[in-house]
């Protein structure tokens, strides 16, 4: 645990604080760090003493000869977790370091400790992460999701729902955001972590419908309250560890073709256009064609404001400030060139199977 990278740091903040020379040895008594870059690997037998004796050892003037690589001052062990790990000297007068001793010693064990926690929750955090890889494939290995879930101290109970978050210019660290998100929702719940720098997954265990509506709800306003820009999708629940990558996918699918404006996406509310964007690309020419044509692309924006109003002519007209004589001169227009009555249901639902299948086509992603 105590490496020469965690040594190197208390050295430097050690010695600023106090302005003395300090050394790190470690288990084998060889100076790992130094205020004095010539004494690193050199043996410091009184550093050997002290990982015998597990005692303080101070070293007078007059001593230091009867110590191999050892200068005047004091050198305590350093303890984690019950056991010796290493040795911190301090250079000086011996007499003005008795009392110094104790606290640097403490802040020592305290920085490894802090540095230990930190190395701890970085690698809970990957093994999560990989989880999530695994979750994703299309066809996981459950061994290995098994062995991850208890290596994280994780279990995973249908039902689930998956949740993603795509978020830009953000400044909270990928771990304080994580954080937040497991207090709200419970870390034995959920299962949280970054796919790519700007995307987070989010995966609900074990909670219903409306528990995890709640717990979205709470993270929507929480993440509105730290002012980061995203936009959230959430799928509809399951019950099969296989079904995640098939989750993952309605999520993404939902970004893509809500409106940008939106921020809180259910793939319930748009699985009807998500439909268009799963059919053999073939077919969906095929049915594009025969609906689409110049009035129906002319006039095409008016028909996405018509059925974003439940075909209501009087809000449609005020939304694109035309005369309401206007906008039906135009649905009776669309009438006549396509056959197909936009103010009808049936009529209006065959209009816009096209018009969404005509803009998945234009985008080469049918």
């Amino acid at each position: 645990m105590l490496t020469r990278e965690i040594a190197q740091t208390i050295v430097i903040e050690t010695s600023l604080r106090l302005n003395r020379n300090i050394n790190i040895m470690d288990e084998k008594g060889i100076i790992i760090a130094s205020g004095d870059p010539s004494r690193i690997d050199d043996i410091h037998e009184g550093a050997l003493e002290v990982l015998k004796s597990g005692e303080t050892l101070i070293i007078p003037f007059n001593e230091k000869e009867v110590w191999r690589g050892a200068h005047p001052g004091i050198n305590l062990p350093i303890v984690f977790q019950d056991r010796i790990v290493g040795v911190i000297g301090i250079t000086g007068n011996p007499e003005e370091l008795r009392e110094l001793g104790g606290i640097v010693k403490m802040t020592t064990e305290l920085m490894i400790q802090e540095k230990f926690i930190a190395s701890q929750l970085e690698w809970k955090q990957r093994t999560k992460e990989m989880l999530i890889e695994e979750l994703l494939k299309n066809s996981p290995s459950y061994s290995n999701i098994e062995r991850w879930l208890n290596l994280v101290g994780l279990n995973l109970r249908e039902p689930f729902i998956t949740t993603v978050i795509q978020m830009t210019d953000r400044i909270i660290a990928n771990q304080s955001l994580i954080n937040k998100i497991e207090g709200l929702i419970g870390e034995k719940h959920c299962l949280v972590g970054f796919i790519n720098i700007n995307r987070m997954f989010i995966a609900f265990s074990g909670c219903s419908e409306q528990e995890s509506d709640k717990k979205l709800n709470s993270i929507y306003v929480e993440l509105k309250k730290l002012k980061l820009k995203f936009r959230l999708a959430f799928s509809t629940p399951f019950i099969s560890l296989s079904k995640f990558n098939q989750s993952y996918i309605d999520c993404d699918l939902a970004l893509q073709i809500s409106d940008e404006k939106e921020d809180f996406i259910s793939f319930v509310k748009v699985e009807p256009k998500a439909l268009i964007y799963k059919i053999d690309r073939a077919w969906g020419e095929k049915f594009t064609n025969r609906i689409m044509n110049k009035t129906l692309v002319k006039h095409a924006d008016t028909l996405d404001v018509f059925f974003k109003n439940n075909l209501n002519i009087q809000q449609t007209a005020d939304d694109l400030y035309l005369h309401r004589n206007t906008l039906l001169y135009r649905l009776s227009k669309i009438e006549k060139d396509t056959g197909y009555d936009p103010k009808k249901f049936k009529d209006a639902l065959t209009l816009q199977l096209a018009l969404w299948s005509d803009k998945r086509l234009k985008s080469g992603e049918l």
